[in-house]
């Protein structure tokens, strides 16, 4: 809309003003037009009343006064030349007679000859003015040329120049009027239709899987923000589904893994009993002498198996329990070095630049993922020379940081996304349940854990919780 009235103001600006040039042209021929018609009629009164011959030697007798009387008239001056371009008579004044061509060029006299009309304008500008001179046949009575009539006619335009840029003032006063009122019916008339759309665009924005959406309800909307709605409604719906079906797939997926989990370790330590069992059965003698030692060594081999399954079945248990929120205000520094006393390990070191930082935590959950990530550390240091393991408690901002540092093996970066993931492990051992443990029980508490690593060189595991809000 406002493109249209900016367009609109050139394009009838530049029409107004080529109208103007034309119709000036256009009053400028017809007023030379008129007034050379009159000149030529003075001078026709003029041969018929004079008592000279009306030949071309004797124009400058015949109009030797009529030609100022002619002029004073007309109000305007004009000269006479005989047929070859020579002037006669002029009249101007004398002291003029020098900006007058004394002859006429050759191209002036061959374009007269030659014009069906006998009548030839020549348009020249100087100093950005235009003017006109025009040349036409004196003749005697019998229509035969004896001279030719010059008069030349300057174009004034200053009145209508002052008129043209009057209009467009006025014109350029309207358009701004219409402007600004194209620029308020555009923002209003924009604001209602997209009105629906924003409407449309917040909700999308606010589409998330992991919670339900609320469908658009908008009254009376037009036929393509309707059927907007109906599409965003129908993919809420399909969303939904989706989502339901994918939960009920994710589920059945982890239990799955997890029953193939849990078989396989029952698995491992089941082996061994059997072949206990089978070799005791088979070598089983009562008047062995020894019969004592074998029998305590067999039961030792079983205990150690069922401790095994009892381990297994208590780290299952851990990870599928949810951390009970049982928060409490505790100093975050005291109980990191609390949960630090159980290791025996020299290389193990403790640092933090304050005494107290208090957080609103479980204090059981805390020392768990303060163990669990100590403990994959030494395991990561077992081969180096010169192992250590670097424990820092640090205030940043609303946070307490926790990193656990070490100089060991380090994570490959292909097992790096897989890192959390309950059953993934580096081991020989275990079950991988530590990390999602961790990372279950810190996201509980609305924390974050994340780690950097490099191969060979060491990892860096990053725990942080909110502070406790005064």
């Amino acid at each position: 809309m406002i493109l249209l009235v900016l367009i609109s103001s050139v394009l009838i600006s530049a029409i107004a003003v080529y109208q103007y040039r034309e119709q000036l042209r256009d009053y400028h021929e017809d007023r030379l037009e008129r007034k050379e018609e009159q000149i030529k009629q003075s001078i026709d009164y003029t041969i018929r009343r004079t008592t000279y011959p009306p030949t071309t030697e004797n124009l400058g007798l015949i109009f030797m006064d009529e030609i100022y009387q002619i002029a004073d008239v007309h109000n305007k001056n004009f000269n006479i030349y005989d047929l070859e371009g020579q002037l006669i008579k002029s009249s101007r004044p004398k002291f003029e007679n020098d900006s007058i061509s004394n002859c006429l060029d050759a191209e002036i006299l061959n374009n007269l000859q030659s014009s069906v009309e006998k009548r030839f304008v020549e348009e020249k500008s100087a100093a950005g003015d235009r003017y006109q001179s025009s040349y036409s046949y004196i003749t005697d009575g019998k229509f035969k040329p004896i001279g030719i009539v010059n008069m030349p006619y300057f174009e004034d335009n200053t009145f209508n120049d002052k008129e043209l840029r009057e209009f467009l003032t006025r014109l350029a006063g309207v358009y701004f009027l219409m402007l600004l009122i194209a620029i308020g019916l555009a923002y209003f008339i924009s604001k209602y239709i997209t009105r629906s759309l924003q409407t449309v665009s917040d909700m999308m924005s606010k589409t998330d899987l992991t919670k339900r959406n609320e469908k658009i309800y908008i009254e009376e909307p037009s036929e393509e923000i309707a059927k907007l709605i109906d599409s965003y409604n129908a993919m809420i719906d399909e969303l939904e589904l989706s989502a339901i079906k994918l939960a009920r797939s994710e589920r059945e997926q982890a239990w799955r893994e997890m029953a193939k989990q849990v078989a396989h370790e029952i698995k491992n330590p089941l082996t061994p009993m059997r072949l206990s069992v089978q070799s005791f059965q088979r070598k089983f003698d009562p008047q062995d002498p020894n019969i004592e030692n074998k029998v305590a060594e067999y039961s030792k081999t079983l205990i150690q198996q069922i401790d095994t399954m009892s381990s297994i079945a208590s780290a299952f248990s851990s990870f599928a329990e949810m951390p009970a929120q049982q928060n409490e205000t505790l100093n975050v520094v005291k109980i990191v070095k609390l949960a630090l006393d159980i290791f025996n390990e020299e290389y193990i070191h403790f640092i933090s630049e304050e005494e107290e930082i208090i957080a609103k935590l479980d204090r059981t959950q805390l020392i768990r993922v303060v163990t669990n990530l100590v403990k994959n550390a030494i395991q990561a240091v077992p081969e180096v020379e010169s192992p250590r393991i670097l424990v820092s408690v640090v205030s940043e901002d609303d946070y307490v940081k926790i990193s656990v540092a070490d100089n060991g093996v380090g994570i490959a970066d292909n097992f790096a996304e897989k890192i959390f993931e309950p059953k993934f492990t580096t081991k020989s051992s275990g079950m991988g349940l530590g990390l999602g443990m961790v990372k279950n029980i810190v996201e509980t508490y609305k924390g974050s854990i994340n780690f950097t690593s490099q191969s060979g060189k060491g990892t860096v595991f990053t725990v942080k919780f909110q502070k406790e809000e005064h």
